[in-house]
C-alpha cells in the first residue's frame, strides 16, 4: 500500500517528465501488455505505468504542498463570475484560470491542479497553454474525469457519479494533452440515509475509475464525499465515514487497484452544516485522524468551510502524531477571496493573486503543523457552505 515510508522512498518528479505527450521511461522489468484498438490506438495496461504512478503520487504529496482544485463545470464557474457581475463567457473563465495558474511562485505551495476539460485544453490569454505554464511552476497538471451526479433509481432521493462509459479513452486523451492525476466526484448524503445501494454505488465506481486511470497513466484521487448537508452530530459523520471508507477500499482490491498509485481525499469529519453544535479545529482533527488510522495512501482532506475554518483544521490535523502526509484539495478555501478581489478588472489582477498567494501560503504552513491564523481578513472567514451543492 501507499504508506507514507514508501513514498518517501520514491524519488520526485522532475517536472520535465510529464511533459505533453512526453511518457517516462520504464523499467525493463516492467510488464507490457498492449492490445490492437480499431483507431489505431493503444491502451497500455497499468503495470507499464506502475514506477511513474507512484512518482506522480509521491511528486503531488511533496511537503508543504496541497492541490488547488479549479475543475468547477462551466457553469458553476459562470456562478462564481456572476458573483462578481461578469457573464459567463469563455475569455472571461480563460481571463479568470490564466490569473490563478500564472501567479508568481503558486508552485512553492501548491503540487497539483485540478482542470475541468475546457482548462486542459485551453490556453492562457497570452496564448500559452495552460498545461504548459503549471509545469514551469512544478505544479502537475490534473483533470475531472466524471460526467456529474444524476438521481439513483431505488435510492432514498439519492444520486450516483456518471462518467465509465468511454473513460479508458477519454483518459489515454488527457495523458497525452499532459495530465497526470484525475479526480472523480461521487458524493454520499448523510440526511438521505445513506442507503446501502447508495453507498456500494459509490464504492464501486470509484474503484472502476481508478482502476480505468490508473490503466492509462493518471494517479487517481479516491473521494467518496460526505456532503455537509444536516443536522447530525459528528459522531454520526464519523460513524457514515468508517462505513463508506470500507466499502471503499474493499472494491478498490476487487478491481485490482495499485494502492500505491492512489491519493485519497476524504471529508474532514465535521457536523453537519446545520448542526448546532459545532466543532473545534482539534475535534476535526481528533475524529478525521481516528477515520484515517487504518487507511494508508497519502491523504488530501476537503473542504466547503470558511478558507480559515479550513486551514486551523488541516493545521490541528498536522500538530497531532500521525502515520500520513495530510495535505489539502481545495477550491473555494483558496480562491474565494482571489476571485473577490479580482471582480474582472484588469488592474486588480496583481492583486488577486497575491490574496490567492496568501491562501496558498497559509494551507503550506497548516499541512507542516505551523500556521497560527495571524493577520487573516474577515472576509476569509466567512462560510462558504452551500446546501445541496453540484458543481
Amino acid at each position: 500500500m501507499a504508506s507514507a515510508s514508501l513514498l518517501k522512498s520514491s524519488p520526485v518528479l522532475d517536472k520535465s517528465d510529464w511533459v505533453k505527450g512526453q511518457a517516462l521511461r520504464h523499467s525493463s522489468a516492467a510488464s507490457v501488455a498492449v492490445r490492437a484498438h480499431p483507431a489505431a490506438s493503444l491502451t497500455v495496461r497499468a503495470s507499464s505505468y506502475a514506477d511513474e504512478l507512484v512518482k506522480t503520487a509521491k511528486t503531488i504529496a511533496s511537503p508543504g504542498r496541497g492541490i488547488l482544485a479549479m475543475d468547477e463545470s462551466n457553469a458553476t464557474c459562470g456562478k462564481r463570475l456572476a458573483s462578481i457581475g461578469l457573464e459567463n463567457t469563455e475569455a472571461n473563465r480563460q481571463a479568470y484560470r490564466t490569473l490563478l495558474v500564472s501567479a508568481p511562485g503558486l508552485g512553492n505551495y501548491i503540487s497539483g491542479a485540478i482542470l475541468f476539460e475546457e482548462t486542459l485544453y485551453q490556453s492562457t490569454t497570452e496564448g500559452e497553454k495552460m498545461v504548459d505554464v503549471l509545469v514551469k511552476q512544478n505544479i502537475v497538471p490534473g483533470i475531472k474525469v466524471d460526467k456529474g451526479l444524476v438521481p439513483l433509481a431505488g435510492s432514498n432521493d439519492e444520486s450516483w457519479c456518471q462518467g465509465l462509459d468511454g473513460l479508458a479513452s477519454r483518459s489515454a486523451a488527457y495523458y497525452k494533452q499532459g495530465a497526470r492525476f484525475a479526480k472523480w466526484r461521487t458524493v454520499v448524503s448523510i440526511p438521505n440515509g445513506p442507503s446501502a445501494l447508495a453507498v456500494k454505488e459509490a464504492a464501486w465506481g470509484l474503484a472502476r475509475y481508478a482502476a480505468i486511470s490508473q490503466d492509462n497513466g493518471l494517479v487517481p484521487i479516491v473521494e467518496p464525499e460526505i456532503l455537509l448537508d444536516g443536522e447530525h452530530g459528528i459522531d454520526r459523520t464519523f460513524e457514515v465515514a468508517k462505513k463508506v471508507w470500507a466499502e471503499v477500499f474493499f472494491y478498490l482490491a476487487e478491481n485490482n487497484v495499485m494502492f500505491e498509485g492512489i491519493l485519497l481525499k476524504p471529508s474532514m469529519v465535521t457536523p453537519g452544516a446545520e448542526c448546532k453544535d459545532k466543532a473545534t479545529p482539534e475535534q476535526v482533527a481528533d475524529y478525521t485522524l481516528k477515520l484515517l488510522h487504518g487507511r494508508i495512501p497519502p491523504s488530501f482532506l476537503s473542504g466547503g468551510q470558511s478558507e480559515v475554518e479550513a486551514t486551523l483544521n488541516l493545521n490541528a490535523m498536522n500538530q497531532a502524531p500521525n502515520p500520513w502526509h495530510v495535505s489539502f484539495s481545495y477550491a473555494r478555501a483558496l480562491q474565494n477571496t482571489c476571485l473577490k478581489t479580482w471582480g474582472g478588472r484588469p488592474e486588480n489582477v496583481k492583486a488577486a493573486q497575491d490574496s490567492l498567494l496568501v491562501r496558498a501560503k497559509a494551507n503550506s504552513l497548516a499541512q507542516l503543523g505551523k500556521y497560527t491564523g495571524e493577520g487573516e481578513s474577515e472576509g476569509s472567514k466567512q462560510g462558504m457552505y452551500v446546501k445541496n451543492y453540484s458543481y
